[in-house]
């Protein structure tokens, strides 16, 4: 029985991938991103069509590279097609932004129900991102959905979650326990490091470094507790550190930080967790 972790980059990522806010093409992107030792590349299909996603499959696998499909569903049955593309295209699971959001938990249910349902019947995991402006958009919310529906797995990206509670630090011990709840019922995770105001921050400036310092907990606590719960399988982590307006950019326009660059110290951080949780045997 093997377990191993399996980093990703994002496609949304490398549009633009530095300050040159140069656009590279798809197989220029899927060499650098090989190269650089990465696993596989999201298609994330709210940034980037059907088309794109078509466009760039033979770059990534002429690469060598796994593409993972991240959806954004307008209604119920729209994940159906994503799900069967999804399958096609040899992606692990479907990483589901939902885009069908009722405003209470009762009635979130029957449509989280709904989807789980069909990945059964596509035979295609999925697992529902934390992530604002969709159906798990709120900490509270999805906690309490999370409760309502055993079944549910989450791919747990917690800037979104810092944000949207404006958590102050040091976190309590209340306030941390809500994350490990959500952490328990992660299958993968994702990498940026966020702040109570911004959802992106430069991992090397030193007022920052709070920040970092929380986000390395996070992700040593989701690399722990994922191997605890599996004793075998691929465990994804998604570096997906955003081109502006995700990243913040000076009067000039131009982004304030090397976002490949800190990709992959996030990658070398991430990758450095998981041979200490080995050598521990953890």
């Amino acid at each position: 029985m093997t377990r191993s972790l399996r980093v990703f980059q994002s496609l949304w990522s490398m549009q633009p991938h530095d300050q040159t806010g140069d656009i590279l093409p798809h197989d220029r992107i899927c060499g650098m991103v090989a190269d650089a030792g990465y696993a596989g590349l999201a298609i994330d299909l709210g940034a980037a069509d059907v088309s794109v996603a078509h466009e760039v499959r033979p770059h990534i696998e002429r690469a060598g590279l796994t593409p993972l499909i991240v959806a954004f569903p307008k209604s119920v049955d729209e994940l159906r097609g994503t799900l069967r593309m999804a399958k096609d295209f040899g992606s692990p699971y479907v990483n589901v932004i939902g885009q069908v959001f009722p405003l209470t938990v009762e009635g979130a249910i029957p449509v989280i129900r709904r989807w789980i349902e069909m990945s059964r019947e596509e035979d295609m995991p999925i697992q529902f991102e934390t992530h604002r402006n969709c159906i798990t958009n709120d900490l509270f919310f999805t906690l309490c959905l999370l409760d309502a529906v055993p079944e549910m797995r989450l791919a747990g990206d917690f800037s979104h979650y810092m944000v949207d509670r404006e958590f102050k630090l040091p976190l309590g011990t209340w306030e941390y326990g809500l994350i490990r709840r959500c952490i328990a019922r992660c299958d993968s995770f994702q990498g940026r490091v966020a702040s109570r105001q911004q959802v992106q921050l430069q991992l090397d400036f030193p007022q920052n470094a709070k920040w970092v310092d929380l986000f390395d907990r996070i992700w040593r606590d989701g690399l722990a507790d994922w191997r605890a719960r599996n004793t075998e399988g691929d465990l994804v982590f998604l570096c997906e550190l955003g081109p502006p307006e995700y990243a913040m950019t000076g009067p000039d326009g131009r982004e304030m930080s090397n976002r490949w660059d800190e990709a992959l110290a996030i990658k070398a951080r991430v990758e450095g967790i998981w041979a200490e949780l080995q050598r521990l045997g953890s």
